[in-house]
């Protein structure tokens, strides 16, 4: 399946969903509102564009909304993304950019631990 790629407004909809599991459109904006400072339309707007991405499913009676894309995802295709955009698709320039930073001997161990994994 090719990636879908989500804009923040989306992401911040995925968030709630990603939250809050199975939930109505109406509480969605609630939250929205609450967390964000959106009005119902713009909530309404956002929730179509994902079900129209087929990130988001919607059911009915309720218009209750569930998640089709899982967090995990989002993380994954939004890091090669941005390691395509930014370094070229080399993974070892993406690591060397956060290297050059100070890490801790904790952050090392555990980068160490992830990479013996693989």
């Amino acid at each position: 399946m090719e990636p879908i790629k989500l804009f923040d407004s989306e992401l911040k909809i995925m968030d709630i969903l990603w939250r809050e599991g199975k939930t109505t459109a109406k509480q969605i904006c609630l939250i929205a509102a609450t967390e964000i400072g959106w009005n119902k339309n713009t909530t309404y707007t956002v929730i179509k564009k994902l079900i129209d991405k087929n990130a988001v499913c919607r059911e009915d009676p309720g218009f209750v909304c569930s998640a089709l894309i899982s967090l995990d995802e989002v993380q994954k295709d939004e890091t090669e993304r941005l390691i395509d955009k930014l370094w070229g698709g080399s993974k070892k320039a993406f690591f060397s950019a956060f290297i050059d930073e100070q890490l801790s001997e904790d952050e090392i161990a555990e980068l160490r631990t992830l990479i013996e994994k693989k």
